[in-house]
């Protein structure tokens, strides 16, 4: 990124909306190199805002449901344009846009994730079929969009992933918004009218869809070791703190209650990391880690 006051300004922008919206992913982006940090942060405030409009910020400030749509609409429309001039008016975008101009994240990378999240406008329960859909496009490709990031960040010329790592990081995506999934079932369906699982249904149903995240965590596992070392740590701490999560999901029965990972939990994850992957934590990330809340 070139140092410029409006480009620095952009991507603050964006590391203030992953340090208030997420503890786990916010000390998992702070375990990546410094070649990657500032773009993984880009992409996440970027889909943090779409997923605003759609979930409830916007209905909260009064904006109608066909109007939602027009807003989020128009963020895709000025994120395509901002990736084609290299500017935009609005911080998040121009971050992002730097982040795809440099990195290669495409349309076939963007589209999916504004058509799920406009789904979310148009769709309250989903089958089998339109939750795969609806995952591609939330999740997945925000996992490829990490990818593009931690293989040609600083590279010159992008470059398209090995296609094993494309596929990890795809179950990777997948896991995540499964294990979402079932820890905000109780807001989804009670605020939000939302399916995406049909766990509501028994046991059985949330126990198959704790065997698919096992199944999505160990094949996205196998592929950390093969990604560029300054990303393996962070990868890994994320890994390891949503399979926490899976492991407090399987012991709750519950639904109303949303699992969380005790902070020191947390640091004890990033600190197996960090040894699993022969890179050790600064003392300035481990007091992070120790000040970041539940």
């Amino acid at each position: 990124m070139t140092d410029t006051l409006y480009d620095e300004t952009a991507v603050a922008a964006a590391a203030s909306v992953i340090r208030a919206y997420s503890t786990s992913f916010g000390l998992a982006t702070s375990l990546l190199g410094p070649r990657v940090r500032p773009h993984v942060r880009n992409v996440y405030a970027l889909v943090r805002v779409a997923d605003e409009i759609v979930d409830g910020a916007a209905s909260a400030a009064g904006v109608p449901l066909g109007e939602q749509r027009d807003v989020l609409d128009a963020l895709e429309t000025e994120t395509y344009a901002a990736i084609e001039r290299g500017f935009s008016a609005n911080l998040i975008v121009h971050a992002f846009a730097r982040t795809a101009r440099e990195c290669g994240i495409a349309r076939h990378h963007i589209e999916p994730f504004f058509a799920s999240m406009r789904t979310d406008l148009e769709r309250a329960e989903h089958d089998e079929a339109s939750h795969d859909d609806y995952v591609y496009g939330s999740a997945e490709v925000v996992g490829l969009m990490c990818l593009q990031v931690f293989v040609n960040a600083g590279a010159g010329v992008p470059h398209d992933p090995d296609a094993v790592l494309v596929a990890g990081a795809r179950r990777l995506g997948a896991a995540f918004q499964d294990i979402n999934f079932l820890r905000d079932h109780a807001d989804d369906a009670g605020r939000l009218g939302r399916d995406y699982l049909g766990v509501g249904d028994g046991a059985t149903r949330r126990r198959e869809v704790l065997a698919r995240i096992d199944g999505d965590l160990d094949a996205a596992a196998a592929t950390i070791p093969l990604l560029p070392a300054d990303c393996r740590v962070a990868v890994a701490t994320a890994h390891g703190l949503f399979a926490e999560l899976t492991e407090r999901l399987r012991r709750t029965e519950d639904l109303s209650v949303r699992v969380r990972v005790p902070t020191p939990v947390k640091a004890a994850i990033a600190a197996r990391a960090a040894v699993a992957h022969h890179r050790p934590l600064t003392p300035r990330t481990t007091r992070q880690n120790r000040r970041t809340p539940e």
